[in-house]
């Protein structure tokens, strides 16, 4: 089956985003990228976001194979990326990812660029950008950070740790989980939707003014100096070889 993006509106105003590439865990790449942004396009019936994956998984990453060094322009390979999750957190509408299964790499991020996180108790996060040479964004890191705070983000980020489902709920990765995660996504929406939408829609806004710190311009031209030096280097090559390959990498630190 092609990777697809299964876009579903509701009764009450639930719009329903289903990622769907079986064949590698609903790993992300650039077309399903454009058809979550065109779907997150504001729509005047839709007061809700639902995102989750197709099969019991929710998202292994963005698709290694995908990935490479920055191009000549000095676009990064991640830029889709990080753009349409930014759009996805700063939706007008309030958003749930149902977590079942895996939220790996992007998919981590995914669902944290959610407003609410309903897992199944076989989900576990991962965030695996040290096993693979390369320096996530500044976005993704932030979104970690106000989740789990700075210490444990560190935890996650530098050692790949896998997080299973109780540990994600502890330390407030997921808002709640339990067996019947898909009843109560969809409960939670459906309350969410039943809200007053001006109300909720400046609400969330306010919430988005008061998390965002940001960086210097200077601070943001570093950063992405450093990961583009990151992207292209001979460990993000061999990273990303030896993933596919399923073997431990060999870094070299070039």
């Amino acid at each position: 089956m092609e990777p697809t993006l299964e876009v579903e509106d509701r009764e009450g105003g639930i719009r329903v985003l289903t990622v769907s590439n079986p064949s590698r865990r609903n790993a992300l790449n650039d077309a399903l990228l454009a058809r979550l942004d065109a779907a997150l396009e504001p729509a005047p019936h839709v007061r809700v976001l639902l995102v989750r994956g197709q099969g019991g998984h929710f998202c292994a990453g963005y698709d290694l194979t995908h990935l490479g060094p920055p191009g000549a322009d000095g676009r990064l390979p991640d830029d889709p990326l990080v753009a349409c999750l930014l759009k996805l957190e700063r939706h007008p509408v309030p958003s749930v990812a149902l977590v079942q299964g895996g939220a790996v790499g992007a998919g981590f991020d995914l669902a944290a660029s959610c407003d609410f996180r309903v897992g199944a108790p076989d989900a576990f996060f991962l965030m695996p950008p040290a096993r693979l040479g390369i320096v996530y964004s500044p976005e993704g890191l932030t979104r970690a950070v106000r989740l789990v705070g700075l210490s444990r983000a560190k935890q996650l980020f530098l050692t790949a740790r896998r997080l299973p489902a109780p540990e994600a709920l502890a330390w407030g990765l997921l808002d709640e989980c339990l067996e019947d995660a898909e009843g109560r996504a969809l409960a939670l929406c459906a309350t969410l939707a039943a809200q007053a939408p001006k109300a909720v829609t400046g609400m969330k806004e306010a919430f988005g003014l008061l998390a965002r710190s940001g960086l210097a311009p200077e601070d943001v031209a570093r950063l992405r100096q450093v990961r583009g030096e990151a992207f292209g280097s001979e460990d993000a090559k061999e990273g990303r070889a030896a993933f596919l390959e399923k073997r431990a990498p060999l870094f070299n630190g070039r």
